[in-house]
């Protein structure tokens, strides 16, 4: 966007003579000037402008997600952004003055127009100051001359009341003025909003949305006012983020105050929502108050959204370049080994901080202890290394089960260190065997990708390769699915599942063993489940006892079934007779055991 509004502005540029207005620096006296006295007019040729300039404000929905008035918080959030680009001095004297552009009839080519009113007033009021000044300076003067005659003027008095009135009328209209402006200044937008949101009793009422529109009109006649003045178009980009992660109501409440904004056809704003549509449009559906309306989530959002973008898979060159820059914010682990010997005696430091040091950080251990920690650290550095760079190598097939989410690429990030470390410090001590470090990372992608079919296979644990215990158990799996709906949605794609285990990491059931004694990005919770759903699903009622007298009432009731079915004739009247009275009432035939 910023790429598009330089490209426009030198075309623009090109194209006219003039160029547009600041409104920091030396050109901030000059803004004030137009504000003042002069009024805006929206001519052909400001609508046929097409430079533009973008203002970027952001907008995290989770800072506000505690309130109960969400979208309040968007509104507020726009009005600080836009006064904190241009300043609270020119906003304060817009909201006194309320230079409300108008618009020209026919093809009119003067922009601005003298606000007489405010001149003449102003005027009177600098006039009425200054006769006031005068005549208190008259009578003044003329009770100093009287006092050196010896004799009083009793017209002093007269000027004296006079000039004092003026001066009194006039300062107090200035005043009037200044502290309005101060006003405005101290108090902005946002604090008056906030106000209106803690009244509960106001809150709730029509009032309260009025008010609201009012402060958004005034925003919008602003910016108006500026598009004329800069000489450009003017266009405010709220990036609303972390939508996803609220309350269902609030959510709503924010999707109608960004209506409520872009309903007026010529408002500069727009929105870009980052957020993910099936969260959005499930909430959308949940949500109480839009029962009717929003039934289906993704219509709603298609009759909101104007221009929809969805991100596009990552490509392998972008993955391996979001994988790098994640293991490069890791090497405070990398380089643990490093820092622990600028902490030794030798590394540079006073004997006061290494006495300090070794007081907070030291472990009580005797020297075999203490060179066999430093003999884990230094291979759990290198390992460390060795893994993640396993995990953005081109060379290797380890990436492409690296979902194409930066949050999940950190978290695997994050957790091949403390998943290395935990498998140095359970091997005896000089014995530095057990899994590699491509196992340990390809373990810890296995964890974060599968959980729901990883703890189905580590609770059939049996002999043999893991892939071969879900093939075994995979149909018990699939009987479970309406009671596992949800852990099931945390699993990734079922096929890269099999070709993980099946063909490129095929791990048996002592390495998953090991590993998983080690394992920190498992939920055990979802292994707890399943083990209590195999449990109730393989209890069966016990059936009761067969007792002899009833096996005999079974064998006559039988013998005379048989009779009647043999007596009877074909249209069925014999069969109906021998059926109970129930029959004939319209009720249910009872049996006859």
């Amino acid at each position: 966007m910023e790429q598009e509004a330089a490209q426009r502005e030198s075309e623009e540029l090109r194209r006219v003579r003039w160029r547009p207005r600041q409104v920091s620096g030396w050109g901030l006296p000059q803004l004030l000037w137009y504000l003042v006295f002069l009024k805006p007019v929206i001519t052909e040729v400001h609508l046929r402008r097409k430079n533009v300039q973008f203002l970027f404000i952001r907008f995290s929905a989770w800072q506000y997600a505690g309130t109960d008035k969400l979208w309040a918080g968007l509104v507020t959030t726009l009005c600080e952004g836009i006064r904190h680009h241009y300043g609270a001095l020119p906003f304060s004297v817009y909201s006194v003055l309320s230079n409300k552009p108008v618009t020209s009839a026919g093809f009119y080519q003067r922009e601005w127009h003298c606000r007489c009113r405010v001149c003449l007033v102003l005027l009177a009021l600098l006039a009425a100051l200054s006769l006031g000044v005068g005549l208190l300076y008259l009578s003044l003067s003329g009770h100093a001359l009287g006092h050196a005659l010896g004799h009083a003027s009793g017209s002093g008095s007269v000027l004296k009341a006079f000039g004092g009135a003026a001066t009194t009328l006039s300062g107090s209209g200035l005043l009037m003025a200044v502290y309005s402006v101060g006003k405005h200044l101290f108090v902005s937008q946002r604090k008056r909003i906030e106000r209106l949101v803690s009244r509960e009793k106001f809150g709730s009422q029509l009032g309260f949305m009025c008010e609201v529109k009012k402060e958004v009109e005034l925003l919008t006649d602003f910016l108006c006012f500026l598009e004329i003045y800069q000489r450009r178009r003017l266009r405010v980009v709220l990036e609303v983020t972390g939508l996803d992660t609220c309350y269902p109501e609030r959510v709503v409440g924010v999707l109608n105050a960004i209506n409520t904004l872009l309903s007026d056809s010529h408002a500069p704003f727009i929105f870009i929502l980052v957020v993910d549509p099936s969260i959005l449009a499930a909430c959308l559906e949940s949500a109480s108050n839009m029962k009717g309306t929003a039934d289906n989530g993704y219509h709603f959002l298609n009759r909101t959204v104007t221009l929809p973008f969805s991100v596009p898979i990552m490509g392998r060159r972008t993955k391996l370049q979001f994988l790098h820059d994640a293991v490069q914010s890791r090497d405070d682990l990398l380089y643990r080994e490093i820092t622990r010997k600028l902490r030794s005696p030798g590394g540079g430091r006073s004997s006061r901080d290494n006495t300090e040091a070794e007081h907070l950080l030291a472990v009580e251990m005797h020297p075999g202890a203490e060179h066999a920690q430093s003999r884990i650290d230094a291979e759990a550095a290198r390992r460390i290394q060795e893994a993640l760079l396993c995990l953005h190598d081109a060379r290797d097939c380890l990436y492409e089960y690296v979902p194409d989410n930066v949050v999940s690429m950190r978290r695997i990030v994050n957790t091949v260190p403390i998943t290395v470390r935990l498998l140095l410090q359970q091997q005896p001590q000089g014995n530095f065997r057990g899994p590699t470090p491509r196992q340990a990372v390809a373990w810890v992608v296995l964890a974060n990708q599968w959980p729901c079919r990883l703890s189905w296979v580590l609770q059939c644990l049996e002999d043999g390769q893991l892939w071969n215990v879900f093939c075994d158990n995979s149909r018990e799996l699939h009987t479970m699915t309406e009671a596992l709906k949800n852990v099931l949605d945390l699993d990734g794609d079922p096929e890269l599942f099999e070709r993980f285990l099946g063909a490129d990491f095929p791990f048996t059931v002592d390495e998953a063993q090991s590993l998983l004694r080690c394992t920190v990005n498992l939920d055990h919770s979802i292994r707890r489940r399943m083990g209590l759903i195999r449990a109730v699903s393989t209890l069966k009622p016990p059936s009761p006892p067969k007792s002899p007298a009833r096996d005999v009432s079974h064998a006559i009731n039988g013998a005379a079934n048989k009779a009647s079915t043999s007596g009877a004739s074909p249209s069925g009247h014999a069969k109906n007779a021998h059926q109970p009275s129930d029959w004939a009432k319209g009720g249910k035939p009872r049996p006859l055991a």
